[in-house]
């Protein structure tokens, strides 16, 4: 609800309601009151997969300048003291910040941020000290022309820096080719869920099978061993292809035997978790929309008491969707 909140307080307020919004998987993004909210606002919710900033590469670079700018005034403490002996609280600060953030001159644009939304730049300390300032003061024509011109030219400086980052990867990255049943092993520079120390650890863990496809950039893969409470779902970039070694280039390189984890290719519906619950019209009843196993078996609507070992199921799901103080 706070997250909610804060949405309609710091962003909708003012820049109005929006067509699609792009986020991570976390619960607070999953649960009922997030998603039934995007239904009402008529609004797309998209989900981007791990460690994968591509989905949204503009602003992920904006999260991190910010960051950058951030921690040069938190980097001292809650509280520090400037070459003058005065002491400041970090947080008093971030107005100036926002405002050095919106008047700075964007690489791919050309211009400052508060040219592209506003038309026009906030007046800095240092144009007061410029002799041969002039106030101009356009009409409704002229400014709505200043400010067709500065999108226009927005639009193509992004397009062609777009372009520009995309023949670079282009020319040094190809997107391998994946199918359901393929022998793949999981990079592990972002898992933090293996034993042993970081520093000793194999490059990449496996091998696993891949269940099913999402798209051309992800995979959902079946994960055993330590890796079996982790989330399945895996974009292209971590993922790449078992290759068994060459017995006749290293004869002398033992093996450690092959263990694969079989598909469930049974008939039976193996529940893997709850993703939604409703109460029935009329009566004291709910039914729950459960995921399976199996990719070839499609969510369905059932009742509790049809869900084998339902107390662990609902026990989870219930976990997932517990409102987070912040």
């Amino acid at each position: 609800m706070d997250t909610a909140l804060l949405l309609w307080n710091r962003l909708i307020s003012h820049t109005g309601l929006f067509k699609n919004i792009i986020s991570d998987k976390d619960t607070r993004f999953t649960s009922a009151l997030w998603t039934n909210l995007h239904k009402l606002l008529g609004a797309k919710l998209s989900f981007s997969t791990a460690y994968h900033p591509q989905t949204d590469g503009l602003a992920e670079r904006m999260i991190q300048t910010l960051e950058d700018m951030i921690r040069g005034f938190c980097a001292y403490g809650l509280e520090f003291k400037d070459s003058d002996g005065f002491t400041h609280d970090w947080c008093t600060l971030i107005p100036a910040l926002e405002l050095a953030s919106e008047t700075s001159i964007h690489a791919s644009t050309s211009k400052t941020t508060a040219m592209l939304e506003k038309g026009w730049n906030p007046k800095l300390p240092v144009d007061y000290l410029k002799k041969d300032l002039v106030d101009i003061h356009p009409t409704d024509s002229s400014f709505k022309l200043l400010l067709d011109k500065v999108r226009y030219h927005e639009n193509q400086s992004i397009n062609d820096a777009f372009e520009y980052a995309k023949q670079k990867w282009d020319k040094s990255h190809k997107t391998p080719e994946f199918k359901v049943g393929d022998l793949i092993q999981v990079s592990t520079l972002n898992l933090n869920n293996i034993k042993g120390p970081k520093k000793l650890t194999d490059f990449f863990a496996g091998t696993f099978v891949i269940k099913a496809l999402h798209g051309t950039n992800a995979v959902h893969v079946e994960l055993s061993g330590e890796l079996e409470n982790k989330h399945p779902t895996f974009p292209v970039s971590p993922v790449k292809h078992y290759t068994s070694g060459d017995k006749e280039l290293f004869p002398l390189r033992n093996e450690t035997p092959l263990e694969v984890p079989q598909l469930d290719q049974s008939e039976e519906k193996k529940v893997l978790k709850v993703l939604k619950e409703r109460r029935l019209r009329g009566k004291n009843e709910r039914e729950y929309l459960v995921m399976y196993r199996n990719p070839q078996h499609e969510d369905e609507q059932i009742a509790a008491e049809k869900i084998p070992d339902a107390k662990r199921f609902l026990r989870r799901f219930r976990y997932e969707r517990r409102p987070t103080i912040q």
